[in-house]
């Protein structure tokens, strides 16, 4: 399970939802071209990213250099943060669902857009499908790529987990980062989650960085999660 890389959307702070026109600024397509050895010792059966461009711009290095055809998969998109779309994070977090996406996100719908019960039954019902057929097709082993979105992302990884849906903002998703999931009939197996390859140097605090969600209107211990997901170290 592979987060887009970093949109200008990220770069930005700003929670781009659906929007078109939302490509990779140029961190991001390093980390897409990055992604080529990343994963040069992994076979991969398929390919399967959202339709929204900067998930086709995440993968299109890798594919290209596989010679595989991608499959676009509309349940894989992003959520419908509706009114929500194009608007500052820093600027959302004044508003009164911001808490209960933050506290009881099965509760959240977003106004004029869906809710995020809505985006994890979607999510796991198109994984599980496509993990089905490819496992059909190419054996109990195969592996493969799907390129979805950090909030998209959290919830098939609560449902792996076992966890409800109100647990999923205790998972942190960067951009280009890896999970791996492996489905059996009887249960899944969380085997990587949040993956950035090379060093983890980038997981020590530094003393003058902000805490993950701190910012206007959050609390100071910085224990809110970014709607949307992370903008990446």
């Amino acid at each position: 399970m592979l987060r887009h890389a970093r949109s200008t959307a990220n770069g930005d702070g700003v929670l781009a939802g659906r929007l078109p026109g939302v490509g990779l600024d140029d961190h991001g397509r390093g980390q897409a071209t990055d992604l080529i050895g990343r994963l040069a010792q992994v076979p991969l059966a398929a390919v399967v990213h959202s339709p929204l461009q900067r998930c086709a711009e995440t993968v299109l290095p890798l594919t290209r250099e596989r010679n595989l055809e991608p499959i676009v998969e509309e349940q894989l998109s992003e959520v419908d943060y509706g009114e929500w779309s194009g608007r500052k994070l820093s600027d959302l977090v004044e508003e009164p669902l911001w808490r209960v996406v933050q506290h009881n996100p099965s509760a959240a719908v977003f106004p004029g857009g869906e809710g995020l019960a809505d985006v994890h039954a979607r999510a796991v019902a198109a994984v599980r499908r496509l993990d089905a057929a490819i496992t059909r097709e190419h054996g109990e082993h195969a592996v493969w790529l799907l390129c979805s979105h950090g909030d998209v992302i959290k919830a098939l990884l609560a449902d792996a987990l076992g966890q409800h849906l109100d647990s999923f903002q205790r998972i942190v998703i960067d951009p280009a980062s890896i999970s791996v999931v492996r489905y059996s009939p009887l249960r899944t197996f969380v085997l990587r989650v949040n993956d950035c390859g090379g060093s983890l140097e980038s997981i020590v605090p530094r003393p003058d960085e902000k805490k993950p969600g701190q910012g206007s209107g959050s609390p100071a211990d910085g224990s809110d999660a970014v709607v949307g997901g992370t903008t990446g170290a």
